[in-house]
C-alpha cells in the first residue's frame, strides 16, 4: 500500500511520487489550502492537498486527527522561508493527488499527550502507544533485548524456555495461583523468577543458559514494580563469582554501547554491602550524588544528650550525619518539610544544625540541639563532615536499619531537590551481602537474596555456629540508583544446602515437601554454578529516561493491578469455577 515511510521523505526524493500510510496528527484548513500532518513509527511530514483537485479536496475536508489515511502525492520542497529544521522531513513537503480514508477515528477520548491521566491512558492504551514518546520507548526496548541476545548467544549461551505452571516456593513475595481442573483442590503457582529451573539444567550439563522471561509476584505495587514483568536470566556452570560478573558487567556495558552509543565504565567499580549501607544508607547508592552519610559516633558519644548518646554507645544503633553543600539558607519550614519526610521511613524526629563559622565551636552554629553540645563535639563534627561556612548538617539516630532507611532517603530526596544529581552513568557492584537477616519479631532469620545463595563460608557447621556473621557470595548491579540486577554463586553441596534450610528454620521434611526435585537433583554429581538475573524493564526504564516502568511496558497494569483496557482482573462466572473446584468467599 506504500512506498515510503513519512519520516523517510526527504529532499532526497523531490519530485518523485511516493504513496503513504498513517495517521493524521494534525490538520489546518486555511480556506485555499489543506494542510495535514501525516505520521508513522518512522516520523511526520506534512501533505499538502489543493482547491483544484476537488475529489482530493473533499476527502481532505473530512479528515480529523487520528484518522488513517492513504496518500499518492509528489515530493517538492518547500519554500526556504517556511523550512523547518526541527524536523528530518521539515524541508519538504507532499502534493496530494490523492487522500484515501482509510479508516475514520470516532473524537477522541483523550488529549494524546502527557496531560491525560493514567487510568484513560492506560484504559485507551492502542491510541496512547501511537504518541511518539511511547513508539521510541518500545522501540529502544526492542533493540536492547535485540543486543542482549546477540551478545548472549556469541557467548555460547544457550536460549531455554522454562515452565509458567509450576510449584509454589518461597521467593520473597506472594505467588499468583492458578487451580487445577484435573487435579481438583491442587494449584500451579506462576513463576516468580526461574532460578530453581536455571539451577536444574546447569545440573543437566547445558553449562550456559539464557532466557528473557516473563515472572510473576503478588506483591504491592509502584513505579518501578508489576505484577507481571520481564527478567533476564542466566546461569553458567563451573564458575565463580568474578566469571559471572565479566560476563554479566560486559553484557550491560555492550547493551549500552548498542543502544544509546554510550560507554559505561570499565570495570564497573565495586562496594561492599556493609561500606554502600554505612556511606548511603542503601543497598543501591545513587552515586551521581555525592552527599555521603558520616558517622559521628565518636565525635557525640561523649555528650550529655541521650538521643545522640545512647545511639554513639551501643553497636547496633548509630548516629549519622549528612552534610547539605549550602544548605543554611533552608528555611525552617523546608527543614520541617524534611522532618517530616523522614518521619514516613521510621524517624521520630531529625535534628539539624547550620554552620555559621565552622571554627567557631558552639558559638559558630544555630541548631536546637547546641545546647546540648560542647565545643569538642561540635569541632568533631565538622571535622568529620568537612563542612563548611554555610552548610548545614541533619542528623539520624538509633538503631542502625532505621538510621540509614531514613538517612539514606533524606539523602536521595536532598539531592534532587537541591540539583545536586550529575548527569551520565554510575555503575556500581555492591558484593559481600549479609547471607542472612533476623526479624526480631519473628524471633528467625530470613535469607537476604534466597535460600539457594551459597554462603562465603564452604563448611556446614560454621554456618549454623554464627548465622549472623555468615556473608553470602551474592552480588547486585546497580545503575544510578536503581537495582538492576542481582545474582549469586549457587549451593551445589547437598549438606551445605540443608545447613542453610535449618538456620531458616526449614526442616528435612518440609524441604523435601517443598524442594525434594532440587535436594534429589543435587546428590547426582552437581557442578559448581551461578549466575544472575536483570529486571529488563528498570533497564529499558532508565534507558528511556522514564521514571516509572509502565512507559516502556506495551500493556502495564495500574498500581491496584488492575487493566483497564481488558476490565481484568474479572469475576468468574459459577460454572467455570466449578469445574476448577473453586468458590469464592464474600
Amino acid at each position: 500500500m506504500r512506498t515510503h515511510y513519512c519520516g523517510d521523505v526527504t529532499e532526497a526524493l523531490d519530485g518523485q511520487t511516493v504513496s503513504l500510510c498513517g495517521w493524521v496528527a494534525r490538520r489546518r484548513d486555511l480556506g485555499g489550502l489543506i494542510f495535514a500532518g501525516l505520521r508513522d513509527h518512522r516520523g511526520v511530514v506534512q501533505v499538502v492537498v489543493e482547491p483544484d483537485n476537488a475529489v482530493a479536496f473533499a476527502e481532505a475536508e473530512k479528515l480529523r486527527n487520528e484518522f488513517c489515511i492513504r496518500i499518492d502525492g509528489t515530493v517538492r520542497m518547500r519554500p526556504e522561508s517556511q523550512f523547518n529544521e526541527r524536523m528530518a522531513t521539515g524541508r519538504v513537503e507532499v502534493l496530494a493527488h490523492s487522500v484515501t480514508i482509510l479508516n475514520a477515528a470516532a473524537p477522541l477520548p483523550l488529549l494524546m499527550n502527557d496531560e491525560d491521566g493514567e487510568e484513560v491512558r492506560l484504559k485507551y492504551r492502542y491510541l496512547d502507544l501511537r504518541r511518539d514518546r511511547l513508539q521510541h520507548n518500545l522501540r529502544l526496548r526492542a533493540r536492547m533485548n535485540q543486543a542482549i541476545r546477540g551478545f548472549l548467544e556469541a557467548r555460547e549461551f544457550v536460549d531455554t524456555e522454562t515452565p509458567i505452571l509450576t510449584r509454589a516456593t518461597p521467593e520473597g513475595a506472594r505467588d499468583y495461583l492458578v487451580p487445577s481442573r484435573v487435579n481438583a483442590g491442587r494449584f500451579f503457582a506462576l513463576p516468580q523468577s526461574p532460578q530453581i529451573f536455571k539451577q536444574l539444567l546447569m545440573m543437566s550439563g547445558m553449562d550456559r543458559y539464557y532466557q528473557i522471561a516473563r515472572c510473576f509476584r503478588d506483591e504491592d505495587l509502584r513505579a518501578d514494580r508489576q505484577p507481571e514483568f520481564t527478567q533476564l536470566d542466566l546461569e553458567m556452570a563451573f564458575v565463580e563469582e568474578p566469571e559471572v560478573q565479566e560476563v554479566a558487567e560486559g553484557l550491560i556495558r555492550e547493551t549500552f554501547r548498542a543502544v544509546l552509543d554510550v560507554d559505561l565504565d570499565d570495570p564497573f567499580p565495586r562496594m561492599s554491602w556493609h561500606e554502600a549501607m554505612n556511606r548511603f544508607g542503601s543497598d543501591k547508592p545513587d552515586l551521581r550524588i555525592r552527599l555521603e552519610l558520616v558517622s559521628v559516633d565518636e565525635a557525640v558519644g561523649g555528650v550529655d544528650f541521650k538521643v545522640f548518646a545512647g545511639p554513639a554507645a551501643d553497636p547496633a544503633s548509630r548516629v549519622a550525619a549528612l552534610c547539605v553543600p549550602g544548605g543554611s539558607e533552608l528555611s525552617r519550614k523546608q527543614i520541617d518539610e524534611y522532618t517530616e519526610f523522614v518521619g514516613r521511613y521510621g524517624a521520630k524526629g531529625l535534628a539539624w544544625m547550620k554552620i555559621r563559622d565552622a571554627a567557631g565551636g558552639v558559638e559558630g552554629v544555630q541548631s536546637p540541639i547546641a545546647k546540648f553540645l560542647d565545643d569538642q563535639s561540635i569541632n568533631g563534627i565538622v571535622q568529620a563532615t568537612g563542612a563548611r561556612d554555610g552548610d548545614l548538617i541533619f542528623f539520624g539516630a538509633g538503631p542502625r536499619g532505621t538510621v540509614n532507611a531514613f538517612m539514606g532517603a533524606l539523602r536521595l530526596k536532598v539531592g534532587r531537590d537541591r540539583d545536586l544529581v550529575e548527569g551520565g552513568w554510575k555503575p556500581l557492584w555492591v558484593v559481600d551481602f549479609p547471607m542472612f537477616e533476623y526479624d526480631d519479631d519473628d524471633q528467625r532469620y530470613y535469607a537476604l537474596h534466597h535460600p539457594f545463595t551459597a554462603p562465603a563460608v564452604a563448611d556446614p557447621e560454621a554456618l549454623k555456629g554464627d548465622p549472623g556473621g555468615a556473608v553470602s557470595r551474592g552480588y547486585d548491579m546497580v545503575l544510578n540508583g536503581s537495582e538492576i540486577g542481582g545474582g549469586s554463586v549457587r549451593i551445589h553441596d547437598p549438606a551445605l544446602q540443608q545447613a542453610v534450610f535449618d538456620v531458616l528454620g526449614i526442616d528435612k521434611a518440609e524441604a523435601s515437601a517443598r524442594f525434594g526435585f532440587l535436594l534429589e537433583a543435587l546428590r547426582y554429581g552437581c557442578p559448581p554454578h551461578g549466575g544472575i538475573a536483570f529486571g529488563l524493564d528498570r533497564i529499558a526504564a532508565l534507558m528511556a529516561g522514564e521514571d516509572s516502568i509502565r512507559e516502556v511496558i506495551a500493556f502495564p497494569k495500574t498500581t491496584t493491578a488492575g487493566c483497564p483496557l481488558t476490565g481484568a482482573p474479572t469475576t468468574i462466572e459459577a460454572e467455570q469455577l466449578d469445574e476448577l473446584h473453586v468458590s469464592v468467599k464474600q
